[in-house]
């Protein structure tokens, strides 16, 4: 079984900065692994301990410096690195993110069985970059997925959350699913796997290597744009303190608020 983990690197800053054209500067910046896919990773790992012959390849769209994240990976128990770096992806939205990791998917590494993903991205927040990938790839996907339950070669079935509690479904693969955040203790690497990860060498793909064109990745195959970018004032407005319910229902109402009839206690 071929199992593809794409993880992001995220700023671990505060301090983010912005290029000129309002995206996040990645170049440079000090960068973790994404939270949520510290914990895909950690589905993957336990597909690996739970069947036989599994490979684990860990894939992600970055700048160079990402190849340290990708040889971490590498340290937890992943078989193999795919970087996808090219400067002419600088600024791409999620929609030509989830283009760009798919055309590199279904070019070098279309025989895969599953493709696990975390949720979001903690610099973005948006969970569109898995959906985009399956999407492109045409293949089923789940989302929102607390635990892989179980998987016997052909399908895998998933518990996923929703708002009335849960449900586990069953997909046939290959197939993506999107992982929350698990409430484990992440795998630490030991001394084997680092020594590993160091030996390892992270295979690179282009733009050209994976079959795409200028005007499909970066901020040319993007149809979303950030116009403006800016951080919030700490500054606190002038506050009323209402003494009773009657007094807060009215000033809800007169801000806007829903139709509400007095409360009293």
């Amino acid at each position: 079984m071929k199992i593809l983990v794409c993880i992001k690197q995220v700023p671990d800053t505060t301090d983010i900065k912005w290029t000129e054209n309002n995206t996040i500067q990645r170049e440079g910046v000090e960068s973790v692994i994404n939270p949520f896919d510290v914990y895909a990773l950690e589905e993957a790992l336990k597909l690996k301990r739970s069947l036989e012959n599994v490979e684990i390849t860990a894939l992600t769209m970055g700048p160079s410096q990402a190849v340290d994240m990708l040889k971490k990976a590498i340290a937890i128990g992943c078989d193999k690195g795919v970087l996808i770096s090219d400067r002419k992806f600088a600024g791409a939205d999620t929609y030509a993110t989830g283009k760009t990791i798919a055309a590199a998917i279904k070019s070098k590494l279309s025989d895969f069985d599953l493709i696990i993903c975390g949720q979001f991205a903690i610099d973005g927040d948006t969970a569109q970059t898995g959906p985009s990938i399956a999407s492109h790839l045409e293949i089923p996907q789940i989302t929102y997925v607390k635990d892989l339950d179980k998987c016997d070669g052909k399908c895998i079935y998933a518990t996923r959350e929703i708002e009335e509690g849960f449900e586990t479904l069953r997909v046939n693969l290959p197939a993506l699913v999107c992982v929350l955040k698990g409430t484990y203790e992440p795998t630490r690497p030991k001394i084997n796997g680092i020594i590993k990860a160091q030996q390892a060498n992270i295979t690179v793909y282009s733009m050209e290597d994976i079959g795409l064109t200028p005007d499909d990745v970066g901020i040319k195959g993007s149809p979303t744009y950030v116009s403006k970018a800016f951080r919030p004032t700490n500054s606190r407005g002038e506050c009323e303190i209402c003494k009773d319910c009657d007094t807060l229902a009215l000033k809800i109402k007169e801000f806007g608020g829903l139709n509400l009839s007095l409360i009293h206690i």
